[in-house]
Order: structure tokens, then C-alpha cells, then sequence
């Protein structure tokens, strides 16, 4: 261990975890500007509201205005009941509120970017030719789930790429790092987390060496990192490395809906010819070298051949909306000329299975992430098994869920036994009941957390990628994943979900009846909030 540990790269001093990090970090500084903000909105409605003279009936008018707004919008009916409840409790600080959060105020700018990126390559990649074709051919829907998702960015299906799946962020960090040491060309990471450990100096070292030699490395982590994980400004150290990198939405002292969209993407592209996706973040505790949560179950994939420049071109759209340089698109076609680099691989067509990597983001008004779920849910005619960390479902997932048990499909979920979150497995176990009563079957995974993010069904269809069944996740931040159909790997898949229920308790009408109070509380209250959590 000593010997590994000497070989880690280090750019600050560490970052120690609790409240004395909090106390010396921009959080309170942030905090304290963010509080007198919000303290001189409340001085300003009180002077109003006395200066006029008339508060009941300003009070009415915004209820009367916000209940009109809101049925008239199309945010999902569950964020509706939630916002009615708010205004009927504080009229006008909700109704203000509302106002801010529906504007976007202070998010028009990145929105811009977002979209401007987006269609400036909505044909950077080619669709290749007789895929949809041959997808059509299998007649189970998968061609109108990818004209879908092209109506919403650049989303090919290929039929010449491997996908290999990973049970385990330490056999992920494994061949990532094997990967990583034969880039030739550039290496592209973007990542909701990074942390200075073992896991990150590795990676560092690796990063740092190919930058040397010449390569293009970039590095894209999103700002939330800078309040908790790394000192503030760590894009320069980076770069004192060699190494081009960038947060994406820091933290800044002023009140803007801006910081609610997050970059939860887990993306690492090398030469435009591997890609891997996943749960796993850039710190120890996804390979199990620290424990928070009891064992860490995660899990990852890889792809190699072409289906990695659809990775390319979402991180490529991500790093033009975070900073000011304008980064070009690689050639794919000069990096796919012959000789092919796929010439190591099991022949392309049917037998190797479809790949059709796609993302999401939160300001196009389009739920990608919830939609694929859904209609895998929708589509599955023997089984839909599911990994999760989170479980806070809105109407429409919800319905869907339970439709396709009451239809016959065997439908399992696997949740964490140790929650890192005890307010968003309130929320979870808030649904037990109503799910199990239509025939879901619930498990706790014992050893510890799950931050998987898998849907498998029928031995022919997954998703593994970045996106939680939450309000988060399907919401409000930039999502990413892999769907997969008819590959080999989903087989790997597929006997990881049943080793894992192996390791896990049921959920039953007894362990539902006895579940602590606190949670049985937390879960009801919580509930009025979830769409804003």
C-alpha cells in the first residue's frame, strides 16, 4: 500500500473532509453573500407589503397569477402539487421564487451556448449505412427510440463496436488506466467528481506524462467540486501539468438558477477510438480505497470502435459551452481510415449487437433520460431489472413502472442498504408500498451503497451511463449512457444484476410494516419537496 500510495500525484494539499474543509473553503463566504441576498428580497417585499397597505390583496393577486402560470405549464404534475403547496403556505416568497427559477435568471447565457453547440453538430457524425436498416429488421422498437433521440442531438446507432462491462469500479479504474497509457492522440475526460487520491494520481500521472509528450488533454470537472472536493482555481495547477482543463458552472456568490444544472457526466474518450461511461468518479471510494458507505457498488462500460466519437462530440459540445476557446471536432474519418483499428475485434454486424450512445441536458425541455427508461419499461415483454442509488419518481416513470408488473414482467430493483443520502432513501422507501403492491419486487443491497446506474431487460436490451431514477438526474443536470442491444455483453450484465441480489434483502409487507419511524416520517414530509430536491 505504502509503495502504491508514493506513486500518487498530488497538485494541492489534501482535502480533509467535515466541517473544518466547509469553514475554510469559499462555503461560507458563498454562503454568507447568498443569505444577504436573499435577506434584502425579504426586506423589500415587508417594505412593500407596508408601503401599500393593501398585503391580502397582494398576496391574492400573486397566488392568482402563479396558480394560473402553473397550470398552463408543462413541468411534471408532481413539481405542480409541490409549488401549489409552497404558494398556498408563503404566497409571495414562493410565488417569487417560482418566478426566478422559470426565468432562468442568470442561466440564459450557458442555455445559449448549450443550444448554439448542439446544432452547430447536429450532423458532425454521420449515421452509418445499413444499421437502422438491420435495427428495423429486429422488430422490437429500437429504431424509433433512436429517431427519437436524434430529434434532440447527433445519436447514431453503430453496429461495429465492442462493449465491454464492468461489475466493479476497481476492474473499470483497472483497464482505464490500461487505456489510458496507450493514448496516442488525445485523451478527454469530464467527470462530476475528482479528488485527489490514489484513484485521480494514477490517472495524473498518466494525464501528465501523454500532455508531455505532446498529446491533447483536456480536463472538464464540474464546479460544485471546487466547494468540496479540491481547492478552487484547480484548473491551473492543472495546467501548470500540460493539461488543458476547465470547470464547468463554479460556484459564484450570486443568485442565479445557473448552479442548479449540473454536469453529472462521467465521460472519458481516448483517440476518439475508446470511450468509457458509468457511475464510477475520479476518487477513491468508487474503487473501495476509502469507505464511507460500507462496499461501493458501482459499475462501468467501455466501448471501443467508432461508437466513441458520439462520446467525443458530447464532450467536445460540453468544453465549447464551458469556456471561451472554440474547440474543434477530431476527423473521424481520418482517425477510422484504413487499416481499420478494429481489425483485433470479433467481426462487426448482428453477432457483436447495436450501440447507441446518447445524453441529456436540462435545458432543451426534452426528459431523454427518462424516456429511454420509460420505454424500455414500456417494451419489455419477460423482465426489467434495475440498479439504482435513488428511487424519487415523478407520475410518468412511476406509471410506468407499475404498468409493466401488472402486465406480467418480472420488474426487480436493487437500492442501497447503506444510503449516503438518509433524506433521499426516505424518499425511496416512500414508495416501497404503492411499488410492491403492483407486483415490484424491492431489494437492499447489505454490504453497502449502490451507485450503479443500470437498466437491463429481456436478455437483449440495457442502459448503463451517468442517470439516476431521481428529480436530479432526469431533471437537472447533463446526463450521459450507453443503450445497448443484442451485444454480448448484456449477458455480463444481466448475471452482475443476479450476483448482486444474492447479496441483498428483500423487501417486504414486514420489513415495510416495521421500518423505522424516522424514515416513515422523513419520507412523508419529504415528498412535498422532492421535485425541488
Amino acid at each position: 500500500m505504502k509503495e502504491d500510495e508514493s506513486r500518487v500525484v498530488r497538485l494541492a494539499r489534501p482535502v480533509k473532509n467535515g466541517l473544518l474543509h466547509l469553514l475554510f473553503s469559499r462555503f461560507p463566504v458563498i454562503l454568507i453573500l447568498l443569505a444577504l441576498q436573499f435577506f434584502l428580497i425579504l426586506g423589500i417585499y415587508g417594505f412593500l407589503a407596508e408601503l401599500t397597505g393593501y398585503a391580502t390583496a397582494v398576496q391574492t393577486l400573486f397566488i392568482i397569477v402563479s396558480v394560473i402560470y402553473l397550470f398552463n405549464n408543462e413541468m411534471d404534475s408532481s413539481a405542480k402539487l409541490t409549488w401549489l403547496f409552497l404558494i398556498a403556505l408563503v404566497p409571495i416568497p414562493a410565488a417569487v421564487m417560482l418566478a426566478f427559477t422559470q426565468t432562468n435568471i442568470g442561466n440564459r447565457e450557458l442555455k445559449k451556448r448549450v443550444e448554439q453547440n448542439i446544432e452547430a453538430t447536429k450532423d458532425a457524425i454521420r449515421q452509418p449505412e445499413g444499421v437502422l436498416e438491420a435495427v428495423e429488421a429486429e422488430g422490437d422498437g429500437t429504431e424509433d427510440l433512436a429517431a427519437f433521440l436524434n430529434t434532440t442531438g447527433c445519436f447514431p446507432v453503430y453496429d461495429d463496436s465492442k462493449a465491454s462491462y464492468y461489475p466493479s469500479g476497481e476492474e473499470m479504474f483497472e483497464a482505464m488506466l490500461a487505456e489510458l497509457q496507450g493514448a496516442e492522440n488525445f485523451i478527454y475526460l469530464e467527470y462530476f467528481i475528482i479528488q485527489e487520491g490514489y484513484m485521480w494520481g494514477r490517472i495524473l500521472d498518466i494525464l501528465a506524462e501523454k500532455a508531455a509528450a505532446g498529446l491533447d488533454v483536456r480536463v472538464l470537472y464540474d464546479g460544485m467540486c471546487e466547494m468540496f472536493q479540491i481547492p478552487a482555481g484547480y484548473w491551473k495547477l492543472l495546467e501548470k501539468k500540460g493539461i488543458k482543463a476547465a470547470p464547468f458552472a463554479p460556484i459564484m456568490p450570486v443568485f442565479s438558477s445557473h448552479y442548479n444544472y449540473r454536469d453529472h457526466r462521467k465521460i472519458l474518450v481516448i483517440d476518439g477510438k475508446t470511450a468509457f461511461t458509468g457511475g464510477v468518479n475520479l476518487a477513491d471510494e468508487y474503487i473501495n480505497r476509502t469507505s464511507r458507505f460500507g462496499y461501493w457498488k458501482d459499475c462501468g462500460v467501455m466501448l471501443k470502435g467508432r461508437a466513441a466519437e458520439s462520446f467525443t462530440l458530447m464532450f467536445v459540445q460540453q468544453w465549447n459551452s464551458s469556456v471561451k476557446e472554440t474547440m474543434e471536432l477530431p476527423d473521424f474519418d481520418r482517425i477510422f481510415e484504413p487499416p481499420a483499428p478494429l481489425d483485433m475485434l470479433p467481426s462487426a454486424g448482428p453477432n457483436e449487437g447495436y450501440t447507441l450512445p446518447y445524453c441529456d441536458s436540462p435545458l432543451d425541455g426534452c426528459k431523454v433520460g427518462e424516456s429511454v427508461y420509460i420505454d424500455m419499461l414500456y417494451r419489455a415483454t419477460d423482465h426489467v431489472y434495475i440498479m439504482t442509488p435513488y428511487l424519487i419518481l415523478d407520475g410518468e416513470l412511476m406509471t410506468a413502472i407499475k404498468y409493466a408488473a401488472r402486465r406480467g414482467v418480472d420488474v426487480r430493483i436493487i437500492l442501497p442498504g447503506i444510503p449516503d443520502k438518509k433524506a433521499a432513501f426516505a424518499l425511496a422507501k416512500s414508495h416501497y408500498r404503492t411499488l410492491t403492491d403492483a407486483g415490484v419486487k424491492i431489494y437492499e443491497f447489505t454490504p453497502g451503497f449502490v451507485h450503479a446506474k443500470v437498466v437491463v431487460s429481456d436478455n437483449k436490451k440495457a442502459v448503463v451511463g451517468t442517470i439516476n431514477l431521481d428529480y436530479r438526474s432526469l431533471y437537472h443536470h447533463f446526463e450521459c449512457a450507453a443503450y445497448i442491444f443484442k451485444a454480448p455483453c448484456i449477458r455480463d450484465i444481466e448475471n452482475d444484476f443476479r450476483a448482486t441480489l444474492e447479496r441483498c434483502a428483500p423487501v417486504t409487507d414486514e420489513t415495510i410494516k416495521n421500518e423505522k419511524f424516522g424514515y416513515r416520517l422523513g419520507g412523508l414530509i419529504l415528498k412535498f419537496f422532492a421535485p425541488l430536491m
